[in-house]
């Protein structure tokens, strides 16, 4: 009996293709992307926020380029599609007639679910977010063996190339403590391995509101700087921006912040020694990416004081407050 022969492929024959971003470096198009923390970290608030941004066609933290409104996918197994997902879309100015939704009420949904690819392929959808990952491993699956772990994550890389959409997948961490970010995340270190792109979500110690996002790992292209957002009951979901915390900060709780209120509060105490028009503590405030919201805000906590001079407002610090 003749052997069959290898199909071999000539490196030389395949076409070199760039990497496309959806939101650059933490989640590029075409591959898996894993968001992870402890539960009630925030993970699921900033993945929701993420979506508001990206089907509205407003700019992503720290981006420079707008880009179009895209349709999302968005599978949850653990929050309530009526009274808790819409509700935080809403909250965040979501177009969620782009959040799209695949019905599971027959039949659950899985990793290598052909549904996926086909929702794809009949709505455009630029993004597929499964929260969190342990729900959609299917039937019979142990995610702690890498044998039965390795081919469900092939197929649904294989379909995330295919059709050039981003996936997201959430997921919890173990409670082992000690350990490095790797050996974290639940069920195999496969899960990683696959993924070309983890991001970690945690609070930090010093202020419980203040979330911080770190680039864990990034196979295709050099990692991010952490992002950092506020997360509380009296003022819901506020992005912060760029700040030095460090995947170990995350991890152990340690690490701070500063906002840009807090930010602002150190501008105004270097500018308002003397008087200061209002005009240029505004344009100060844009040049630091700084809305007018926040200047107020930072207005506010220093008890500023404000005068009309020659049709002009202008601004200081008493002495007691510098």
């Amino acid at each position: 009996m003749q052997k069959k022969k290898n199909r071999l492929i000539r490196m030389s024959d395949i076409a070199t293709e760039q990497v496309r971003w959806l939101w650059y470096p933490f989640i590029p198009y075409g591959k898996v992307t894993i968001i992870q923390g402890d539960p009630g970290e925030g993970k699921t608030s900033f993945v929701l926020a993420m979506i508001a941004l990206l089907t509205t066609g407003n700019l992503l933290p720290e981006e420079t380029l707008a880009a179009e409104p895209i349709s999302v996918i968005y599978q949850s197994a653990e929050d309530g599609l009526a009274d808790t997902i819409k509700p935080r879309l809403e909250a965040s100015g979501a177009d969620c007639s782009r959040v799209l939704v695949i019905n599971e009420s027959d039949r659950e949904l899985s990793l290598c679910d052909e549904r996926l690819e086909q929702a794809v392929q009949e709505t455009g959808a630029r993004l597929i977010v499964l929260d969190p990952l342990q729900a959609y491993l299917g039937d019979n699956v142990d995610m702690h063996r890498a044998n039965e772990v390795r081919p469900i994550f092939k197929r649904l890389c294989a379909m995330a190339d295919r059709t050039g959409c981003a996936i997201i997948l959430i997921g919890h961490m173990n409670k082992a403590q000690g350990l490095k970010s790797s050996y974290r995340g639940l069920g195999s270190i496969d899960f990683r391995a696959a993924a070309r792109s983890v991001l970690l979500v945690g609070r930090l110690k010093s202020d419980p509101a203040i979330r911080v996002v770190a680039h864990d790992k990034s196979s295709l292209a050099p990692e991010g700087k952490s992002i950092a957002f506020s997360l509380d009951a009296d003022n819901g979901f506020q992005w912060i921006g760029y700040c030095d915390v460090s995947v170990d900060d995350v991890l152990s709780g340690t690490g701070s912040v500063q906002t840009k209120t807090a930010l602002m509060e150190d501008e105004l105490r270097k500018m308002l020694v003397k008087s200061v028009p209002a005009e240029e503590v505004f344009r100060k405030a844009s040049e630091l990416g700084i809305s007018e919201r926040t200047v107020k805000i930072a207005k506010k906590n220093l008890n500023v004081q404000t005068e009309k001079v020659g049709g002009q407002w202008q601004w200081r610090i008493s002495d007691s407050r510098v």
